[in-house]
């Protein structure tokens, strides 16, 4: 019987602690039994790392669970870690623990990683003999790379004689094999309409805020110059779809021999405001000019990503900013750190529509990324066109404003409530009324797509 492996979601998050609970129990009488009785996967950090698209689930016959493993990014120098890996125990010993390992490590080969790291026991056949079959050798504990698992260790009560570290270095991907990029999220913290120009377009002042969470983009280069979406889109034809005219406009301007496969993983709600498809764009313009070897610099890439819409430049340039003009003229803005609970209320929000609304207002007065800073300026332009014409964002923001100040992003349909705690936002997210969809995010310095950039540039 083969078990498929599929990435996690997040009603599948109370099976997965559940299996953790399960595998657990074959430690006891183990030293480490204590310790592993006194812990257990905390629900609202696995559904997190779900929405990262993080976790990856093998399926039984039937589609239900019977193991997974867990990866955890937030490691430094190039790294990523096995988070958690478990199997049920009446499913030990058919590979699926292999599988998902060697599944995990392939996905973090695509994403540019370089070493995958994991915490485990010497002495338990299916912890450090199982991964030195998988290519892991045993590393040092004092190597720096390891002092916060070691001091996770310690916080948890798990003697350190029990534990071995080890690392399996990833190589890159080679010409022709598939490449993962992020295309993260965005906020706008607010947004006015001050004015119309000549041409139409209207003239904004908005801050971006960049988040850890988004799409994932999926890159394969070719060599006979063809340019090809391998997923269909409902109700966007290639010709239309953002991504396939960003690598077109790239492969144009530069007159690359190259082609290029491209898939994305959606993520951010479609006409939620929250930039998923000039996201995507950018993230092809940015990768691809890596993968083709083009040397544009950042100036030029944004130039073209203009061309494809307001939004694209500020994600190709990768830092939170103050805009105006028609969104391309940027400020890089230094904001506080902050967390994020955006609200998916399921109702799309046609954005050429409330540019079009009547009753929009089209003349406020210039804010200052002073009055912004005090608190002062935190309105956006659509957002009583939106209560007015959407019945689901109003209700989102009205349920979302009973924990704080909940605002419009972008030109909707989601919104968004700003947090200083995290714990303070899973607690609100966990109380999402099933008629919508809440996702936790942080605000990020560094677009997620400059480090993968970064990473990238490391394993080559």
């Amino acid at each position: 019987m083969s078990f498929p492996i599929e990435r996690a979601g997040p009603s599948q998050v109370e099976t997965l602690c559940a299996i953790e609970r399960k595998a657990v129990q074959l430690f006891r009488g183990h030293p480490a039994w204590p310790s592993y009785a006194a812990m257990s996967i905390p629900p609202e950090l696995l559904h997190q790392a779900i929405d990262r698209g993080l976790v990856w689930a093998a399926l039984d016959g039937a589609g239900e669970p019977v193991g997974f493993v867990w990866l955890d990014a937030d490691l430094a120098d190039g790294a990523i870690g096995v988070a958690e890996i478990d199997v049920l125990p009446e499913y030990g010993r058919r590979g699926i623990g292999a599988a998902l390992l060697e599944h995990a490590c392939a996905w973090a080969r695509a994403a540019g990683y370089r070493r995958m790291d994991l915490g485990t026991l010497a002495d338990v056949p299916w912890n450090a003999p199982f991964y030195a079959k998988h290519g892991f050798a045993t590393v040092a504990k004092d190597d720096p790379s390891f002092a916060f698992a070691r001091q996770r260790d310690r916080e948890n009560g798990f003697p350190d004689s029990l534990r071995v570290f080890m690392s399996r270095a990833l190589p890159p991907p080679a010409f022709g094999e598939w490449t993962v990029w992020p295309a993260p999220a965005k906020l706008n913290l607010f947004l006015r309409i001050v004015g119309r120009r000549a041409d139409g377009y209207h003239e904004l002042q908005t801050v971006f805020r960049l988040l850890d969470w988004g799409d994932e983009v999926r890159l394969r280069v070719r060599d006979d110059g063809l340019i090809r979406r391998t997923r269909d889109v409902p109700d966007v034809p290639e010709s239309a779809d953002l991504v396939v005219r960003a690598a077109r406009l790239l492969q144009e301007r530069t007159g690359t021999p190259l082609g290029v496969d491209v898939e994305v993983d959606k993520r951010i709600p479609v006409g939620g405001g929250l930039g998923g498809g000039s996201s995507d764009a950018a993230t092809v313009l940015v990768a691809l000019n890596q993968l083709w070897q083009l040397g544009l610099d950042q100036d030029a890439l944004a130039e073209l990503g203009r061309r494809l819409g307001a939004d694209v430049p500020v994600f190709v340039r990768g830092r939170s900013a103050w805009a105006e003009g028609i969104g391309e003229q940027l400020t890089p803005l230094a904001l506080p750190p902050r967390h994020y609970v955006v609200l998916d209320p399921r109702e799309p929000v046609s954005t050429a529509a409330l540019f079009q609304a009547p009753e929009l207002t089209r003349n406020a007065s210039r804010a200052t990324i002073s009055s912004f800073a005090s608190g002062e300026t935190t309105e956006n332009a659509f957002a009583p066109v939106v209560r007015a014409r959407h019945p689901r964002v109003a209700a989102a923001l009205d349920w979302l404003g009973g924990f704080g100040q909940a605002r419009l992003s972008g030109s909707g349909g989601c919104v968004f409530l700003e947090l200083r705690s995290l714990e303070r936002a899973q607690a609100v997210a966990r109380q999402c009324p099933a008629a919508f969809t809440a996702h936790v995010a942080t605000g990020v310095d560094v677009s997620p797509l400059h480090e993968a950039s970064a990473r990238h540039r490391g394993a080559t």
